[in-house]
């Protein structure tokens, strides 16, 4: 075991000298701290956040911070490796305290005993792992360096590196060597020059991730509700909330974000890592209480409007992060104050608020196409309300997806009827910040669906489900809707058995669909109906997204290659026959990227024209 600290010389001195050296260290350490949690309580409470249910927010604490899953599922080498230092850490807080205790003779664990034989056997098991794994991701940081990294070294993750690996080491020969004070001392200068280092690097993570992620808002990408006439969003730094000030000063700039946004994988400016550590910034420059806008020297306004609200980040995000509230939240900063000005996007508004429909057509158009299509109107006897959406409406091509699923419906016997009045469910304002026309738009609907009394809907748009789902809570009470993936695969036994097509099917995961609804397995088993499905490089939960949302289907996409073509020529390059989409915007993105491309091209299909082909040819 460690030697006593005891050497020549009067028994109190050096006891008093490492007195002073902790006091030192837990009073640089604390000073720092409270500056960050002063700023974190100091900002304003974060509208609609509630603890309850409790339950949900302790297995998530116990799966992402104590077993480290997400670390892991996600990165599964270098997650592990930072499991064992997270572990690590937890295993030598007995040691370290005994260790500390012992400078004044005291003795917490006793080496001759049974508990302390195991626990010390244990904690030098964990001193080896985390040895280990400090120097891999040391490696991997300063030599390998992936390039969601950043090119910036910073420095101080390398003392911290060091003083950790200086830890392990120290402790691993006082238990296997017996070494004497020398490395007693050593140990005990890296432990307290170690802790006041914390705060002032991104290892804040180790001191706050456990409360950001027991405490952050409950849903995927819950976007909070304005509360009163003066709150318009993240504008200035007075209307940062404490769970975006804690999430901010969370951050360990690991880059997952970064390696999975298709934005920053395509040229934009873009770069969610940036925007969290942009707010970090604008907190120690100028606090929470400051009128300065937040977009701007540290938050590049454009990079903000490049998010397509594809969910990656979120989701990818280790220590509890929620980059899409933050994100929406800088877009109605600067769209309700008038700071944002685009021609698109005044477009955009100006066709929701007058027409109902982001394309600017007249309602009459929607009903010629009702009416050609034999639709029947919804009258409250029929099992469904089919909800079209604007691209069901609108959109000639998602036209012919809502007839696919109109004969699917009829071949199932299914009875049906839509709306004869339908907006917008405002999904692309919504994301976009607008939530004055946001507002109008889901209240208009509310009062229509109640009027005719629907009581269960179906869409084929992912985002009009999400949209009616949850965003139109803050407005009123929606019936029950879902995708019509789920619809297909639940009465899938009703559809035409037998031998598939020989055909390939490439299957891209909507992220609306996918990471925001957790649905990724019905689609597949519907596209079945088209062939061998297969998958891409990336999908399920690291689906590429399509570029289409967050609005920015209807803007235009200025900088570095198109999103849409980047996954269209990954789908493509399959080597598949069919590309099968379940949604109408995934739909027209990869219809206008095939387009542009050379050479043969799978055929792009729904998964409701799919199962309506297959009908057709049993």
């Amino acid at each position: 075991m460690l030697q006593s600290v005891l050497m020549s010389g009067p028994f109190w001195v050096e006891p008093l000298v490492l007195l002073a050296i902790f006091a030192c260290s837990l009073t640089l350490f604390y000073k720092r701290l409270s500056v960050v949690l002063d700023l974190v309580r100091k900002a304003r409470p974060e509208p609609g956040w509630q603890l309850y249910p409790i339950a949900r927010r302790l297995r998530k604490f116990v799966w992402e911070v104590a077993l480290q899953g997400k670390v892991i599922r996600e990165r599964p080498l270098p997650g592990l490796a930072h499991a064992f230092v997270f572990w690590g850490f937890c295993a030598f807080a007995l040691v370290t305290i005994d260790h500390l205790l012992r400078g004044f003779g005291v003795h917490l664990l006793d080496p001759a005993g049974q508990f302390g034989r195991i626990y010390f056997f244990m904690a030098a098991c964990f001193a080896v792992a985390v040895a280990v794994s400090i120097t891999g991701l040391a490696v991997r940081r300063f030599i390998v360096r992936p390039r969601w990294l950043g090119e910036q070294v910073s420095v101080e993750s390398g003392i911290i590196a060091g003083l950790i690996l200086t830890l392990m080491l120290t402790y691993l020969a006082g238990y296997l060597l017996h070494t004497g004070p020398l490395v007693w001392w050593l140990h005990t200068l890296a432990l307290a020059v170690f802790l006041p280092l914390i705060p002032h690097t991104k290892h804040l993570h180790l001191v706050l991730s456990p409360a950001t992620v027991f405490l952050e808002r409950d849903g995927f990408s819950k976007i909070p509700p304005l509360v009163g006439d003066e709150d318009f969003g993240l504008h200035t730094g007075k209307d940062l909330t404490s769970i975006t000030a804690l999430q901010a000063f969370t951050c360990v700039e690991c880059g997952r974000c970064t390696e999975h946004c298709p934005a920053t994988n395509t040229g934009k400016l873009l770069n969610p890592k940036q925007i969290i550590l942009g707010l970090r910034g604008y907190m120690r420059e100028h606090g929470v209480a400051s009128e300065q806008p937040l977009l701007g020297e540290h938050i590049p306004m454009e990079a903000v409007f490049e998010c397509t609200t594809c969910g990656s980040c979120e989701y990818q995000c280790p220590v509890g992060i929620q980059h899409l509230p933050a994100m929406i939240g800088l877009r109605r900063g600067a769209v309700n104050t008038g700071a944002w000005e685009d021609g698109y996007g005044t477009k955009l508004f100006l066709n929701l608020e007058r027409n109902g429909n982001p394309l600017g057509m007249p309602a009459a158009e929607r009903d010629k196409f009702i009416q050609k299509a034999g639709i029947p109107f919804y009258d409250g006897t029929q099992d469904y309300c089919l909800w079209l959406g604007c691209m069901g409406s609108y959109d000639p091509r998602g036209r012919e997806i809502v007839q696919s699923l109109v004969e699917v419906l009829r071949h199932l016997n299914v009875s049906f009827g839509v709306l004869k009045k339908e907006r917008c469910t405002g999904d692309g304002a919504r994301r976009l910040g607008n939530d004055l026309v946001f507002a109008e738009l889901a209240q208009s609907n509310l009062e229509t669906i109640e009027k005719a009394g629907v009581e269960r809907m179906i869409s084929i748009c992912p985002h009009c489900v999400r949209t009616i789902q949850e965003d139109w809570k803050e407005h009123g009470t929606a019936p029950p809707i879902e995708h019509h993936s789920e619809f297909l695969a639940r009465r899938q036994a009703q559809l035409p058995s037998g031998n598939a097509p020989s055909s390939k099917v490439v299957f891209h995961d909507p992220c609306y669909l996918g990471r925001y609804r957790g649905v990724y397995e019905e689609p597949r088993r519907v596209a079945a109906l088209g062939g061998e499905v297969i998958d891409p490089g990336r999908a399920r939960e690291r689906s590429f997204c399509c570029g289409a949302g967050g609005g920015l289907v209807f803007l235009g996409e200025e900088k570095g290659k198109r999103i849409n073509l980047e996954r269209a020529e990954e789908l493509a390059g399959t080597g598949a026959d069919v590309i099968a989409a379940a949604c109408p915007f995934c739909n027209t993105m990869f219809r206008d990227a095939l387009g542009g491309m050379d050479g043969a091209k799978p055929q792009l299909l729904d998964i409701a024209q799919i199962a309506a082909a297959r009908i057709r040819q049993s």
